[in-house]
């Protein structure tokens, strides 16, 4: 259901729509535009220009494009993303009291289910955004990276962690140890997280078994976990089930245990292959080689399921740079992607204290410019090749900075 029509002289559109409300008002040449979940969270706005997204846990990214430059990005404070909130919800008073004077200075009127909504987003005010977000720390470990495509998914935590977690440029698992959750916890957890959505499950696309390597479990173990999952979900109305692998160990997997995953609803299965060139990987302290990456990608496609690739731009700075290149392509073209498919470009993203960032010091390594890694992607995506038949997959960037659940 659409409104189209004016808040005074300015232009009012309201979109009511199964899975979450937005309203967008015309002023001054530009537009102020709020979107809210079924439940009535605010999840994305954008205000002078800059737009905004909201995760689960209350935290807030905003992104903005400047004249000559790539996009510019940063997190709010606690201050600033309570003033956008505040702002959301006093601009949802207003127009609600306009509704409740009769509408004076709306025209036509709004429809009654319409209405509903809107009551239901000005209800999410502050006091119960902040405690939104504490429910949603009582129901989750912290989310810690998702594909992009994967970013609206329903997130199912089977397990909590990740199984090596030796990686030198990732931190997002440190802090917590690997664990498999049993078919009881995971029960309690999936119904938690159901209770906590509410209405707002109608946002989310798919369905994510998290957390960093969930299909490493053994599947004697894993089965009922899924199964779990069909209980509590209607999987293929969600639109199927997703998951992260290491590549490097996706080999203890055979192509019938792939097969029985697909009839379980999976659909992609995500992985960092990283690069191509063995001593790189050696360098990043992945588990493994390229050629193990490369087997567990025939498997899966042999049984059926479509996977997504991720590269990572800039590892090993110039030393690494050229074999990084090459045997990365080498690793790709040997795979046999194909339409249904993902290619993520990723780049290296270091911060102080990152394992990497102290290795590469110690190896000497000379990083490469933004300008270069650009160029590293292009270098690689114009060597891919794919079949006729096939077809191209997506290729695409990957930016870790705007993650937000």
């Amino acid at each position: 259901m659409e409104y189209l029509g004016h808040w005074g002289d300015r232009p009012l559109t309201i979109s009511l729509k199964p899975n979450g409300l937005t309203v967008s008002l015309q002023h001054s040449g530009r537009a102020d535009v709020y979107s809210f979940d079924a439940a009535g969270r605010l999840w994305t706005a954008l205000h002078e220009g800059v737009s905004y997204r909201r995760g689960l846990n209350g935290k807030v990214i905003a992104k903005w494009k400047t004249a000559g430059r790539d996009r510019d990005r940063r997190w709010l404070t606690v201050e600033e993303s309570d003033a956008l909130l505040a702002r959301a919800n006093h601009w949802l008073c207003e127009l609600l009291e306009e509704v409740h004077a009769g509408q004076p200075n709306l025209s036509p009127a709004i429809p009654a289910p319409i209405i509903a909504a809107l009551e239901t987003a000005r209800r999410f005010d502050l006091h119960l955004a902040h405690q939104d977000a504490l429910a949603f720390a009582q129901v989750y470990r912290p989310v810690g990276i998702l594909p992009p495509d994967q970013y609206m998914a329903l997130t199912l935590q089977a397990t909590e962690g990740c199984s090596f977690n030796t990686c030198t440029f990732c931190d997002f698992y440190r802090d917590r140890p690997f664990r498999i959750k049993t078919p009881e916890e995971f029960q309690a957890h999936a119904r938690a997280v159901k209770d906590y959505l509410g209405a707002g499950l109608t946002l989310r696309r798919t369905i994510f078994l998290g957390d960093a390597n969930a299909l490493v479990v053994p599947m004697r173990r894993l089965v009922p976990l899924v199964e779990i999952v069909h209980r509590e979900f209607d999987v293929e109305q969600l639109g199927g089930i997703y998951a992260f692998l290491d590549g490097f160990s996706g080999e203890r997997k055979t192509r019938q245990e792939y097969s029985r995953l697909v009839s379980l609803g999976f659909k992609r299965v995500y992985l960092g292959l990283e690069s191509g060139h063995d001593p790189l990987l050696q360098f990043l302290k992945k588990p493994g080689s390229a050629a193990d990456c490369v087997a567990a990608v025939r498997a899966m496609k042999d049984a059926g399921l479509a996977v997504g690739v991720i590269v990572l731009l800039g590892a090993g700075g110039r030393q690494y740079a050229a074999p990084h290149v090459r045997d990365t392509v080498r690793a790709i073209n040997a795979m046999e992607l194909d339409m249904d498919d993902l290619i993520y470009f990723s780049e290296l993203v270091e911060s102080e204290g990152m394992a990497y960032v102290t290795a590469a010091y110690q190896a000497g390594l000379k990083p490469l410019t933004p300008a270069e890694r650009a160029r590293q992607a292009e270098e690689i995506e114009s060597q891919l090749r794919f079949s006729a038949i096939g077809g191209t997959p997506h290729i695409s960037r990957y930016d870790i900075r705007e993650f937000v659940y």
